[in-house]
């Protein structure tokens, strides 16, 4: 199997999933978030019209991010 066809490489987060998180964490634009997590502004953008998949590990964080915002102390 190649690694374009390991389904555990493709995208792991659609742009909408990606906007419910993005303003779950507070994040009001592409640059807030791109900043935030270290890459270039285009790359938000590129996710979230769907041309470009989320990257696994990032799509990892943002949802670890949401649940420990969650939860309760």
């Amino acid at each position: 199997m190649t690694d374009a066809e390991d389904p555990n490489l493709k995208a792991s987060m659609s742009p909408e999933e990606l906007r419910r998180h993005m303003r779950a964490l507070g994040y009001k634009t592409q640059s807030d978030l791109a900043g935030a997590i270290g890459v270039s502004r285009s790359a938000v953008s590129l996710w979230l019209e769907g041309k470009v998949g989320v990257p696994r590990p990032v799509a990892m964080l943002l949802r670890m991010l949401v649940q420990a915002q969650r939860r309760v102390y």
